[in-house]
Order: structure tokens, then sequence, then C-alpha cells
């Protein structure tokens, strides 16, 4: 890679930074295809949040932000201009300044998410769903989820409170099927998602107590950290489809490429996303 002051720069923003993935993989599609840019990883501590992010879209040569744990709710009001998907889950993932200087945000995590569903053949039409999380990837997952026919998507958090709020939210949008669950329990339903930072670090609490999920349920953990999680490890170790979150974040990458301008690479990426797995899953995953 070699970085000129011709470079369009994109910053990928969480606090921890450490388990992000994104950078390997856009490194990889910009050299691919011939693209002069780069996305850097930066852990910005939420008091200077609001900050860098005006500062530097302020700067001509940052071409946009990618926004991962835990500030994909957090920016929001510095928006001019939201997708509907953003809107619905109040979170955006993706942030950039038009020619207009209007910062205009979207969220891609349900794209994404839908998208590793169908590569894993894993239905969710008419299924009960427990997300385990309340915060923006939760947030889009579920309004992917109820738009694709899901039968009911609960939602539990250990933050009291922040499940109720997230339903009552996605309620008064039309979205019915979300409620709220009373606790972890995962008997009963059929697709059980790990999209709260449990499992970032090998001390953690497992999100649920895996054998209380019913056989024919699918596990999905979106965790980019860590994978195979315990939690993926021991579904499949029950005989479970469990699958890891490197898919979510392969599928959405091309609408985050549509989104920054690069049509090209997205269309092909759209046709094949082989090598994109290579960059990104473990050999034993990507052999499983």
């Amino acid at each position: 890679m070699n970085i000129t002051g011709k470079t369009r720069v994109f910053f990928v923003l969480a606090n921890p930074v450490a388990q992000v993935r994104a950078p390997e993989l856009f490194n990889h599609v910009f050299a691919r295809f011939g693209v002069n840019a780069t996305l850097v990883p930066v852990q910005v501590p939420a008091d200077c949040l609001v900050n860098f992010v005006r500062s530097s879209l302020a700067s001509p040569n940052v071409g946009g932000l990618l926004l991962s744990i835990p500030y994909k709710g957090a920016v929001l009001d510095l928006l001019d201009e939201c997708d509907t998907a953003g809107r619905i889950a109040g979170a955006v993932n993706a942030v950039r300044r038009a020619a207009d200087g209007r910062l205009q945000g979207a969220l891609f995590d349900g794209v994404g998410f839908m998208g590793c569903l169908a590569q894993y053949g894993i239905a969710c039409r008419d299924k009960r769903v427990l997300i385990i999380g309340a915060g923006g990837a939760a947030s889009a997952i579920a309004v992917a989820l109820a738009e694709g026919g899901a039968a009911e998507v609960a939602h539990f958090d250990p933050v009291p409170g922040k499940a109720a709020a997230l339903a009552n939210r996605l309620a008064s949008f039309g979205i019915s099927q979300a409620r709220a669950a009373m606790s972890s329990d995962a008997e009963g339903y059929e697709l059980i998602i790990n999209a709260s930072p449990l499992g970032l670090d090998s001390s953690d609490a497992m999100p649920v107590c895996v054998e209380h999920i019913q056989q024919g349920a699918a596990v999905v953990d979106i965790l980019m950290k860590n994978q195979p999680t315990p939690l993926v490890r021991r579904a499949r170790e029950r005989g479970l489809t469990a699958v890891p979150g490197f898919e979510m974040l392969i599928q959405q990458t091309p609408a985050y490429l549509d989104f920054f301008g690069y049509a090209d690479a997205a269309d092909e990426l759209r046709r094949d996303a082989t090598t994109l797995r290579r960059v990104i899953y473990p050999q034993a995953l990507l052999a499983a």
C-alpha cells in the first residue's frame, strides 16, 4: 500500500477498536481494485467522539466514517440525513459528507445479516427469534428480520429498560413483532443471535445457555473477535447450525462501497465474495 497526499482516507471508530476486522477487508478491496484509499481503525474516547466526527469529515481527503461498538447510535444528532433503516433502528454504521457539506448516515447491518442468513441457508420467516443485545446492530437486525417475516423478535439486554426501549421504538415504526424478553433463556426460540459484546473477552459469561436451545434451531454470533466464540463452538458440539459474524460484514461490504462511491467494486463483490472470505475467515471456519 502506497499512501500519498492523494490517498482517500476512511476511519472506523470504536472503543475498544482491537476487535474490528473491517480494515483487513476494505484495504484488501482497495488494493484489489486499484483504489487509492485506506481504512484506518481509531479508538476514540466517548467524550471526544463528536469533535472527532466533525473535524475529520471537514477534511477534503477523508472519504467517510464507519462506526462500530459502541458508537452506532451516538452520532444521529450530527446528521443532516439518515436512511430509513437508520431512522427506525436509531443507529448508523456509515457516515459521509455530501458535496454540499451535509452529513449523511446509513445503516447496513440489517442488509449484511440477511445476506449472512441466505449464505448459510437459515430461514427467518415465521420463526421465533431471540436477540441478545439492544444496541445499534441488534436494532438493525431486528428491523431486517421483521421485514423478512419473522413471527417474533425478542430482545434481552442486561441493562435495565434498554430492551423495552428498543421494542417500543420499533413498535412506533409499525414493527409489531418486537418485544422485550424477561431473560436470556433461549428455550422455544428457533433463531438465536448474539448481538452483544459478550464473548469479546475470554472471561465473559455465555450470552445464552446452549443446553436450552432446541434441536433444529440456528445460532449466529455477530462478534468479529475470538471466532469461533464459545457460543458458536458449544452450539456446533450440540449439532446446531452456528455461524460467526464474519459473513455479516462480508455481505454488507458492497453496500458500504456503493455508499462511498465505489459502485464497480461493489457490483463485482456481489457477484463473487470468495476472496473476502479468504481474507477474514480463519482456515478452520472457512472449511467448516
